[in-house]
């Protein structure tokens, strides 16, 4: 981490010397608009000062030293000293062209905090401000580098900051800055971010782990000195020349761990890692197995991201080995080149002196501003976007493949369905069934890593609601929530809620006493169908609003009701505010989040004699007992017969002995049984 101490008026100048003198790799021409750019900060924010009591320019210079040293370009380090000069000074965008170009203006503009008048909620202009950084990052990256250098500058000096304000902060560090960093492949400034953040979300924990690291720290460096002249004297012997770096795990990846294993502090034991560095690929192999004949290697725990480098363009071989001390170690090998991609990411990928564009970008960073661009071109409002750029860009992934061999990348617990809609909307909208590696599974099961994925389509398939409780990728929920809203006249979707359209009674009889009246549950009320006062069952485009009063989100027991003009309005199921809607009773309507269902599912294989129509004699069946087909498959075995599998949806479990006693009734049906639903 980089230790900023407080820095009083008079050593302003000393800190503006020691910036300059570490500029001497540039021209002498950039080295002097540098210090233009660096003069005219001072002198904008010269009656500013920060949140600790200090002069503000110390901030941007801070921000440019930061940008030094991932060895960034003399436009964006005079971007970095200029950053903040739109949001907090008088100065105008013109003046920022005149003196510097359009390239600095540009890089100056993506990362200004957008002003939003009369707003309610600061959060939502954070936000905004977020997503416009990322749109100007598709036409320059060097935007979001200048804002994590500003992220990172800022989370040193949060202390100065209300309590409340470090952790609304350091969350959006956690959530966003830190996962953008590591995506990048700044993995230096991940790991600091997530450090920093940490301190401010759990500060006891932060203070346990740091305290934990401090005690016996010269036993562990004796005990890694010894590893390290037993793996150099092996080396040695093979004639490989490597240098190798000791550590202590970061504060948060061991934080992680306690959490996900559920472990106290001093039941974990492989806090330390050592990395070897070495000349060519080749001799990462080499030194791979000289390790695990040296030590022995602990099972599950290899990772070869060399022949499987990860989306960034990371490359190492991760091993954890047993030590003759019998304490655990991770172990890293990775060429000089791949741990200069490791520290510095897209900035050791981009070499600004060589005037290189965005277009020119690897291939790496080039996937991740497709992902930008596709959650860009869609029309998300900011929730539903920021929802995507979480679950979409900033998530853990998976490499799966197609069966011409084609690598598909796809976040952690994407299905059959996303990998359907990621070929194409006509694949995703007509899967019936899949295939990993050959073998069947629920479209609901979670995709492994390397799997090979196949998917089977029909004419007559199509989405179902079921699909969006556990679809993972933005994409795959955008699309069937299209096809629902276009084809399904009985239901509407939007903000994450469905609505029932209520179909009004088209007789003209008189309506029964209320006692006799047809009743269905709602909410664990009773709703009388043929007293909704408005039907909507044939109109198109109705806009679901969420009530601000009460502001329900998800997981809350919700209630909608029909409001003339304004669509449905949602509101918590104990809204003290119903009360004083006039007509309540007779304009509520059925809603619910669409990711909860109330409805049971069943899976079952059956085997049958070899006939043509077998699929559509079970689907008619299910059919027949008010069931849906939410997926389904029928295989050739080795003796001739039929065997395929099949996934219901129900109202509930006990129409399943319904289904499966008319499913037998099937006359080429010998067998069917359940089978377990993952």
């Amino acid at each position: 981490m980089i230790d900023v101490a407080l820095v009083t008026p008079d050593k302003v100048e000393v800190l503006i010397q020691e910036f300059l003198e570490k500029l001497g790799h540039f021209s002498e021409e950039d080295q002097q608009e540098i210090l233009k750019a660096c003069r005219w900060a001072q002198e904008l924010h010269s009656k500013q000062k920060r949140a600790s009591g200090e002069p503000y320019v110390i901030h941007p210079i801070h921000v440019a030293e930061i940008l030094l040293s991932l060895q960034l370009d003399a436009t964006a380090i005079k971007a970095g000293l200029l950053h903040d000069i739109l949001e907090d000074t008088t100065v105008t965008r013109q003046e920022i062209k005149d003196r510097f170009g359009m390239e600095v203006f540009h890089l100056v503009n993506g990362v200004t905090k957008i002003n939003i008048v009369n707003v309610k909620n600061k959060r939502v202009q954070e936000r905004e401000t977020i997503r416009k950084m990322i749109l100007a990052m598709d036409k320059d990256i060097r935007v979001v580098l200048i804002k994590l250098a500003d992220k990172r500058h800022n989370m040193n000096t949060l202390q100065y900051m209300p309590e409340d304000k470090q952790k609304r902060i350091a969350r959006e560090c956690l959530d966003i800055y830190a996962p953008l960093a590591g995506k990048l492949g700044i993995y230096s400034l991940k790991t600091e971010l997530e450090d920093l953040s940490l301190k401010y979300l759990k500060p006891e924990v932060y203070d346990e782990i740091k305290f934990f690291l401090s005690q016996k720290k010269e036993e562990r460096g004796e005990f890694l000195k010894l590893v390290q002249e037993q793996i150099i004297k092996a080396a040695r012997e093979e004639e490989i020349e490597i240098s190798i770096k000791t550590r202590a795990k970061h504060f948060y990846s061991i934080y992680l761990k306690m959490k996900h294993k559920g472990k106290e502090l001093n039941e974990i034991y492989d806090f330390l890692g050592i990395r070897i560095l070495c000349k060519t690929q080749p001799q990462c192999y080499a030194l791979l197995g000289l390790v695990h004949h040296l030590y022995k290697p602990l099972s599950g725990r290899f990772k070869d991201y060399i022949a499987m480098p990860k989306e960034n363009g990371y490359k190492s071989l991760h091993t954890t080995v047993m030590t003759s001390s019998g304490k655990p170690l991770e172990i890293q090998i990775r060429t000089d080149k791949m741990n200069n991609t490791a520290e510095y990411g897209v900035a050791a990928h981009w070499a600004y002196k060589e005037g290189k564009q965005t277009a020119d970008l690897d291939s790496y960073n080039s996937n991740l501003l497709k992902k930008l661009r596709d959650i860009n071109s869609e029309d998300y409002g900011t929730s539903d976007f920021f929802n995507s750029l979480k679950e979409d860009v900033l998530t853990d992934t998976l490499f799966v493949f197609t069966p011409k061999g084609d690598t598909i990348e796809l976040p952690s617990g994407s299905t059959a369905i996303d990998f359907a809609y990621h070929i194409h909307t006509d694949i995703g909208d007509h899967c019936l069934s899949a295939k990993a590696d050959d073998m069947i599974i629920p479209l609901n099961k979670s995709l492994k890593n390397t799997q090979t994925i196949s998917v089977q389509t029909s004419a007559n398939a199509h989405p179902h609601l079921n699909w969006l409780r556990f679809v993972k990728t933005t994409r795959a929920r955008s699309k069937i929530r299209n096809w629902l809203n276009r084809h399904d006249s009985d239901i509407v979707i939007d903000r994450h809620i469905v609505a029932k359209k209520a179909l009004k009674r088209q007789s003209t009889a008189p309506a029964p006493v209320k006692n006799a009246l047809e009743e269905k549950p709602f909410q664990n009320k009773m709703m009388d169908s043929s007293k909704i006062g408005i039907s909507i069952d044939k109109e198109r485009n109705i806009m679901i609003k969420l009530a601000g009063c009460c502001n329900p989100t998800a997981g809350d027991k919700i209630i909608g009701f029909i409001s003339r003009g304004r669509g449905i309005i949602v509101h918590k199921a104990d809204c003290y505010n119903l009360k004083g809607i006039n007509d309540f009773e007779e304009r509520k309507i059925d809603v619910e989040w669409e990711n909860y269902s109330d409805k049971a599912t069943q899976s079952f294989k059956v085997g049958a004699r070899n006939v043509a129509d077998l699929f559509s004699e079970i689907e008619g069946a299910i059919r027949k007992y008010q069931g849906h087909l939410i997926s389904g498959s029928i295989n050739e075995t080795d003796r001739g017969d039929l065997e395929g599998y099949f996934t219901v949806e129900m109202n509930k479990m006990d129409d399943y002995k319904k289904i499966a006693k008319s499913i037998r009734t099937i006359p080429s049906v010998m067998n069917i049984q359940k089978v377990k639903q993952f």
